[in-house]
């Protein structure tokens, strides 16, 4: 029989046994990926003119190791919440190629319900869209890209868990008013001029000055651009007829004209 020290030291060790195994799974009781917004978000949320139910855009930029949520106010243009330091991302400076080659990918996403991970290993998660059309188009492989929590990264965006809960809080919130999705935009860095200068010499000079298109049309409008893909490249509000597509390495469709 355990003398009383020994039982107690046992006695006094369940209790932070039992809160570790707990938090491992829940808060406070609560699945993680069920948790509510904070009463302080929800107030961010109005002061901004947005709401829970509002439409959804990250932007995330690499150099500067941030991540940005928008919303959509009652006006309709887009509002930002926060921005988050990204604890870590992979790779360098530029687009993802392949399967394995560490890097976390560029360009225009759009994140569905399904792409959400409510049983990520690294706390909580959702996928990015990688590869993409303008992906595939040029055979880049990866897959399991993700933003996530957990702070360590191969390919992929790491937040702690703490700004994780929030980011994925909110765009399930978004996604339960019957958002079908939100856009997520990825960019080596702040896409301005000074900026574009400074990587002059860089291979993928190009790539990034048809991301700068949408970059721009959104910092002008305030609100994400549509995109497509057409001649190897993003295009971006472009109209196309019901029932058809446009080929990502055919020819773009000659400007919409308008009859007077």
């Amino acid at each position: 029989m355990l003398d009383y020290p020994i039982r107690r030291r046992a006695f006094l060790a369940l209790p932070a046994v039992t809160l570790l195994v707990s938090a491992c799974s829940t808060f406070s009781g609560i699945p993680r990926d069920k948790l509510p917004l904070t009463s302080s978000a929800l107030k961010h949320l109005s002061e901004i003119g947005a709401s829970a139910a509002s439409p959804m855009l990250v932007r995330i930029f690499k150099e500067s190791s941030e991540l940005e949520v928008w919303r959509q106010s009652t006006s309709g243009d887009y509002q930002l919440f926060r921005t988050y330091r990204i604890c870590k991302w992979s790779g360098t400076l530029g687009p993802k190629f392949a399967e394995g080659d560490g890097q976390a990918p560029e360009g225009f996403y759009t994140v569905t319900p399904g792409m959400m991970n409510p049983n990520s290993r690294l706390y909580l998660s959702f996928n990015t869209g990688f590869p993409n059309k303008y992906d595939r188009a040029y055979g880049r492989t990866g897959s399991n890209l993700m933003v996530h929590g957990d702070c360590r990264s191969v390919g992929c965006y790491a937040m702690t868990d703490e700004q994780i809960r929030e980011i994925y809080g909110l765009a399930r919130d978004a996604f339960a008013a019957g958002n079908p999705s939100f856009a997520l935009e990825m960019y080596p860095f702040r896409m301005t001029e000074q900026n574009l200068q400074k990587h002059a010499d860089s291979p993928f000079l190009g790539f990034w000055q048809n991301l700068k298109e949408g970059y721009d049309l959104f910092e002008t409008q305030r609100r994400p651009a549509s995109w497509d893909v057409c001649e190897g490249r993003y295009v971006f509000n472009v109209v196309v007829p019901s029932g058809q597509t446009l080929e990502p390495l055919a020819a773009c469709p000659a400007p919409a004209t308008t009859q007077l």
